[in-house]
């Protein structure tokens, strides 16, 4: 159902509030450079600073400026299930296209536990729904025999896979074959995760370079290897440079060295460090962005 460059798209802050108007910006920045889904209030979008009003709004105000011109894939996901199920069924009602749940974080629910809270969210809201795993960030790793079970569920139609464990990825395929689709969630393993049989990625990088993200995923889907190859290596030193500090700390960073917002940041996210912005930097100007 989901394919290409998919950005986790950045939550602009303007004087302690959500900058629509910078937002809206950002996101026909990403449709004009070929982005093929949009994804608000996930890990980029710094969805743990917003409060539930604030995340959606931010999830509405995408849905509108989007206008069903590519999929919004919309962040929904948190370790309260009852919470995931209010902001999912907000998301439906504003038209999303698609949900993206996270694993429970701090919990550390078992494997068992992992299903019944993704299976409770697509008995309460039927839409399709993209796994985030992401076990760096949650502590809790969705294993290949859990995601294989998920991908019987009908709604069910995707992985964001952040593990960075290119064999677990390989078992997902092999034990879940065509019922799911494979989306890498780190931009440095995209590649790789195409040469698996992923479709896709869901994109931190494709905020500031989104033509050469998208340009890049697609040349693989059409069969230009060579052309997918040399885009993935010319993006990798920028890729690498948006984990000098904590996601999204390095990209909205550089998105406000480019002009295109603040580097304004909720707490306990704080700007970075001066040796790691002179690094930052240099990778902006070695790519010809600033």
């Amino acid at each position: 159902m989901f394919k290409g460059a998919i950005v986790a798209i950045v939550t602009p802050f303007k004087d302690g509030k959500v900058d629509e108007d910078a937002y809206r910006e950002l996101i026909e920045f990403q449709i004009e450079n070929g982005t093929n889904a949009i994804v608000p209030c996930g890990t980029t979008g710094e969805s743990a600073t917003l409060n539930m009003e604030e995340h959606s709004r931010v999830i509405d105000v995408a849905i509108s400026a989007v206008n069903k011109r590519v999929p919004v894939i919309a962040g929904t996901g948190g370790n309260n299930t009852n919470e995931a199920i209010e902001l999912t069924t907000h998301a439906k009602k504003a038209g999303a296209d698609a949900t993206l749940q996270v694993a429970p974080y701090y919990n550390k629910p078992t494997q068992e536990g992992l299903y019944q809270h993704f299976k409770a969210i697509s008995d309460a809201v039927p839409l399709p729904q993209v796994l985030y795993n992401v076990p760096g960030r949650t502590s809790v790793n969705i294993l290949p025999e859990t995601v294989a079970r998920l991908a019987e569920l009908p709604d069910v139609v995707a992985i964001k896979e952040a593990s960075g464990n290119l064999v677990q990825m390989a078992e997902i395929k092999k034990l879940a074959g065509d019922n799911i689709t494979l989306l890498s969630g780190d931009d440095n393993v995209t590649l790789p995760v195409l040469s698996l049989g992923g479709k896709g990625v869901v994109s931190v990088v494709a905020n500031i370079v989104p033509k050469d993200t998208s340009d890049m995923v697609n040349a693989w889907l059409e069969g230009d290897i060579e052309k997918a190859t040399g885009l993935f290596y010319k993006l990798f030193p920028l890729c690498q440079a948006m984990f000098y500090e904590t996601n999204p700390i390095p990209v909205k960073t550089s998105l406000a060295l480019m002009g295109k917002t603040t580097d304004e940041f909720r707490l306990p996210m704080c700007n970075m460090a001066s040796a790691n912005l002179d690094r930052l930097k240099k990778a902006l100007k070695d790519y010809g962005l600033i």
